[in-house]
């Protein structure tokens, strides 16, 4: 059943740092639950009853386009593809695009409604657009917050609106964060601020005010309506590190965005993100016995970074280790070692290291030439 709630959230974005309340960042009922995840590690920075199940408004939509961005990312739709607005997508009300029944628009300007102006019709109509109905497409929404580990979600509509059984939780909401961000076009949506569509005669403010007012800010959405109050799930990235601050059930738009404000200053400024090291960077030539090169290049096998406190002193040392026993021939992408690294004497961190290029076996006539040599110099 479709439900149209109006539920306005002021837009004012309050930015000095509230006061702390006793046992935590945030005052007491400024949220009801709240959670500040890094992005490439998955590590929880800081929570606030966040697995309590919680209506979630438009924060919904993240879910909804990270389903979209799958369907390109994956070959399956194209940006400049035509969705065509039925009926019953143009029915949506609340924060709309204002679609009309018939009316064509391309996937990119309808994530732009969706994650600039939070459109509920832009929402509808992608899920039909994919998935033939909305009842399917949430189906598959479902089907993906149990693949990522949701444990206290359950969708009912593609859009957010307050619905009976439609629920999350902050730190569900980080997962589908997380995963959304790891499609890293969608940036290019979610940062927007001002845009327009119809050849400018439909103009879009993004309802995320720390994209304007907040450094490093990049997403991701946020979330009214009466049952829900005003959620927020706010992503920024400084030097090198990305952060997601979710924040569910704050009485007024000014404490949602104060309180995600709290939570990511509270990240920048007591963690970091070191590189330990970047996949495919050489760190070791290996010898191989009975290969033609005699050696092979060694190369870290993944990026790795560590996210530590600020306060972490001392130098990381990286240590290499090759397997014993390297015997041509060894392929390119091969396991040949191992590195760690390492902190005052604690190891903190270690990766595979994979050879870069193949390591021929020398052939029959090649070591029989070998011996012969170094029987020659060993007679002189």
């Amino acid at each position: 059943m479709k439900k149209i709630c109006f539920f306005i959230c002021a837009f004012m974005l309050f930015m000095s740092v509230p006061a702390r309340g006793e046992g935590g960042l945030i005052p007491e009922g400024d949220v009801k639950s709240c959670i500040l995840v890094e992005q490439s590690t998955g590590e929880v920075l800081y929570e606030e009853n966040a697995d309590e199940q919680l209506p979630i408004a438009s924060v919904t939509k993240i879910m909804t386009m990270l389903l979209i961005m799958e369907e390109i990312d994956g070959g399956r739709m194209g940006y400049d593809d035509l969705v065509t607005v039925s009926e019953n997508a143009m029915s949506y009300g609340g924060s709309t695009m204002f679609l009309e029944t018939g009316e064509q628009l391309t996937v990119s300007d309808m994530l732009k409604g969706i994650a600039v102006a939070s459109a509920n019709d832009g929402a509808v109509a992608m899920a039909e657009h994919i998935s033939g109905s909305e009842t399917a497409f949430v189906d598959r929404m479902n089907e993906k917050a149990a693949e990522l580990g949701m444990v206290n979600t359950h969708f009912v509509n593609a859009n957010g609106l307050d619905d009976e059984g439609h629920y999350s939780s902050a730190r569900d909401v980080a997962l589908m964060s997380r995963a959304l961000l790891e499609h890293p076009d969608i940036t290019k949506y979610t940062s927007i601020w001002t845009d327009e569509l119809r050849d400018g005669k439909f103009k879009l403010a993004n309802t995320n005010k720390l994209i304007r007012f907040y450094t490093g800010a990049n997403g991701l959405k946020t979330g009214s309506t009466s049952q829900a109050l005003c959620c927020l799930s706010a992503s920024a990235e400084r030097d090198g590190m990305q952060l997601i601050a979710v924040v569910l059930g704050s009485p007024t738009s000014a404490k949602r965005f104060s309180s995600a404000k709290t939570l990511l200053d509270h990240g920048f400024a007591n963690y970091r993100i070191t590189q330990l090291a970047a996949e495919g960077e050489t760190v070791c030539e290996a010898d191989v016995a009975n290969s033609t090169a005699g050696t092979v290049a060694g190369a870290a096998a993944e990026t790795k970074t560590l996210l530590e406190n600020k306060s972490e002193q001392g130098e990381i040392e990286k240590r290499v280790y090759i397997d014993e026993g390297l015997t041509a021939p060894v392929k390119a992408g091969d396991r040949i070692g191992t590195m760690e690294f390492v902190r005052n004497e604690t190891v903190i961190g270690s990766t595979d290291i994979v050879a870069l290029a193949d390591a021929e076996k020398k052939s029959i006539i090649m070591i029989m030439r070998d011996i012969v040599s170094g029987y020659l110099k060993a007679e002189t």
